[in-house]
């Protein structure tokens, strides 16, 4: 409990300390009226957790000045941190001096500043001055962002169509004479052997089953073994139901609670942030969990790195009781590009990210051709170092990522075949659940969907780790449906019937 208090005790002091800048983007005065009279914009954007080396710098690196060179668009950079990063928009929207272009990942941000009249309609400047993005940008990504005929953002794109996949250390599979799980029950097995039988070696119990992240991240093959994902909306009867009031979440809840109770489920998963999780599988307290379909370059190469003798396999999704299986399917939208309404540099915004669309875009996702990459062979032949240092760029890219599978499988082969990237990106691809609502977010959302995910984060949280009973759920759903999300199905359901 006292991890607990203090990891709240923490965000709650970064948070505030985010906000204490004289100038909403940490910016001089001086420094942000030279950029307004410089043809130029102010950008706020997600640092990714990247950094740059040493005498660089967000507004000081090769890859924006590529940019800028191109574009004729002088552009200053805020990175907020990463913690706390929505709440920093907040505090920036409500200055009542926001930068030209804000990046933001959640459609419930997103929608309520549309719900505010916060934001500027772009349809002129995109038919104007964004022929790469009218290009590339297909039109279900172009649905998420219009609100009554008005786009409000600019959307980046989902690269690849789902996230999570199970790995596991066959090493310790291996020793304990167990055989890749498939079904629930098979996974519970080798969970729980994982737990109590030793399999590293060292006389201690200090090995986990299972771990997974805060606010029940990475648990999608877990609750696909149930039939239901997070954040989903399923048919039932004619009508879409949102996933986290189904019988079958509550069938999930329990069965990960029953994992708790047994000492398979790592105890501290409600202060696992991915650092932490990542540690942990590093260091070797973790042989099984959903891994990102990325996480063989990092968390599971640096595990492999530590102990020469782990091996890790990727296995099968668990089929659950009904055979049901799979993980979530992501949304077409990666992220919302948005001018505030007070900004006068829409024209410049949409120029800046019509050029990460087009012409920037391999630039941007691989690095300088000749100096991270080359062609031989007809293969993408990537130096690891220049790769590694200059992934900053990645910063600028994602602001308008393209879907383009041949690129991706590209990248990712050239990244090194040993990592099994694209095999992981397309295994995913073929177990992926269908999430019925494919709009934009609703308005009901923008007014209730921040309150209503820490309502079921906190109660799913609590359930789990035996702080509430399970009866606890039918109190959540009543809940959720009065707080707002009977209001949010019921424009959900309107969206549905005029699909059909």
């Amino acid at each position: 409990m006292k991890k607990k208090t203090a990891a709240l005790m923490l965000i709650t002091a970064s948070t505030l300390t985010a906000g204490c800048s004289s100038h909403p983007l940490g910016l001089s005065d001086d420094t942000a009226a030279e950029t307004a009279n410089n043809n130029g914009i102010r950008i706020v954007v997600n640092s990714l957790g990247m950094t740059f080396p040493e005498g660089m710098d967000e507004n000081h690196n090769p890859y924006l000045s590529y940019i800028e060179k191109n574009t004729g668009v002088k552009v200053n950079v805020t990175l907020p941190p990463l913690n706390g990063y929505d709440e920093k928009l907040n505090v920036i929207m409500a200055s009542g001096d926001p930068p030209d272009l804000l990046n933001t990942s959640d459609p419930s941000w997103f929608i309520h500043f549309v719900n505010q009249k916060a934001l500027t309609p772009l349809n002129a400047y995109i038919d104007k001055y964004g022929p790469n993005l009218k290009a590339r940008i297909p039109k279900e990504a172009w649905d998420n962002v219009t609100v009554d005929g008005n786009i409000y953002a600019i959307p980046s794109l989902n690269e690849v169509k789902g996230t999570e996949i199970v790995y596991a250390r066959k090493d310790w599979l291996d020793k304990l004479g167990l055989k890749p799980p498939k079904t629930i029950d098979e996974f519970t097995a080798v969970m729980r052997a994982f737990a109590e039988q030793d399999p590293d070696g060292d006389g201690q119990k200090d090995t986990y089953g299972l771990s997974i992240l805060e606010r029940l991240r990475r648990t999608s093959p877990f609750l696909g073994a149930f039939g239901v994902q997070m954040n989903g909306w399923y048919e039932r009867d004619g009508k879409l139901v949102y996933a986290g009031i189904l019988p079958e979440m509550k069938d999930a809840l329990l069965y990960l609670r029953g994992l708790y109770n047994e000492g398979i489920l790592d105890p501290e998963f409600p202060l696992n942030k991915i650092d932490v999780l990542g540690d942990k599988i590093a260091s070797g307290h973790v042989g099984l969990y959903s891994a990102a379909w990325s996480d063989t370059r990092s968390h599971i190469a640096a595990s492999m790195k530590n102990d020469p003798k782990a091996e890790w396999i990727p296995l099968d999704f668990p089929v659950g009781p009904s055979g049901k299986h799979g993980v979530y399917r992501t949304s077409v939208v990666r992220s919302y590009n948005v001018v505030p309404v007070k900004s006068q540099q829409a024209e410049a915004v949409v120029k800046f990210l019509d050029f990460i669309a087009g012409p920037g875009q391999i630039s941007l996702k691989l690095g300088f051709e000749n100096e991270i990459w080359t062609r031989v062979n007809g293969k993408l032949s990537i130096n690891f170092a220049e790769h590694t240092k200059h992934g900053y760029r990645g910063i600028y890219g994602a602001l308008e990522d393209m879907a383009d599978p041949g690129v991706t499988k590209d990248r990712l082969e050239g990244l090194g075949e040993q990592f099994r990237l694209y095999d992981n990106v397309q295994r995913i691809a073929g177990n992926l659940m269908e999430d019925k609502f494919t709009g934009p977010p609703t308005p009901a959302m923008g007014k209730h969907q921040v309150k209503l995910n820490k309502l079921q984060e906190d109660t799913f949280t609590r359930i789990i780790a035996g702080l509430s009973p399970i009866e606890e759920f039918d109190v959540f759903v009543k809940k959720w449906k009065e707080a707002g999300g009977d209001e949010i199905t019921g424009e959900v359901n309107e969206w549905w019937r005029e699909q059909r």
